[in-house]
């Protein structure tokens, strides 16, 4: 056999070996895409929240506060800190005892939540 025919022969054998992986591979992960947005799409839908101001305690806020002394959840230091929010439930910050708004001060969250 020629040189040529084996570097033919070789060249499509790859190329058909690889093909079929490749479309499982990307089918695979289009159907995985797929179902995680049908079960995470409604989810979070029904699931809306809010920022509420002055209700976390200290180490238990949810996110960056509005002074930007820290930018990561748990890192609050000062119980009920008007700058530190926790997300809650859309529409109960007000019945919790805090503001949807950052303030200055300390709240005091009802039920002592």
């Amino acid at each position: 056999m020629s040189q040529s025919r084996v570097s033919s022969t070789v060249r499509q054998t790859a190329d058909v070996s690889a093909t079929p992986q490749t479309a499982v591979t990307v089918a695979a992960a289009l159907a995985g895409a797929l179902a995680l947005a049908a079960f995470a799409g409604p989810a979070h839908a029904a699931d809306a929240t809010e920022k509420c101001y002055g209700i976390s305690k200290a180490g238990q806020n949810s996110c960056a506060n509005a002074s930007g002394t820290h930018s990561c959840a748990g890192q609050s230091t000062k119980n009920y800190d008007g700058q530190d929010w926790k997300a809650v439930k859309a529409g109960t910050c007000a019945s919790m005892g805090g503001k949807t708004e950052a303030f200055n001060g300390t709240g005091t969250p009802k039920d002592g939540k």
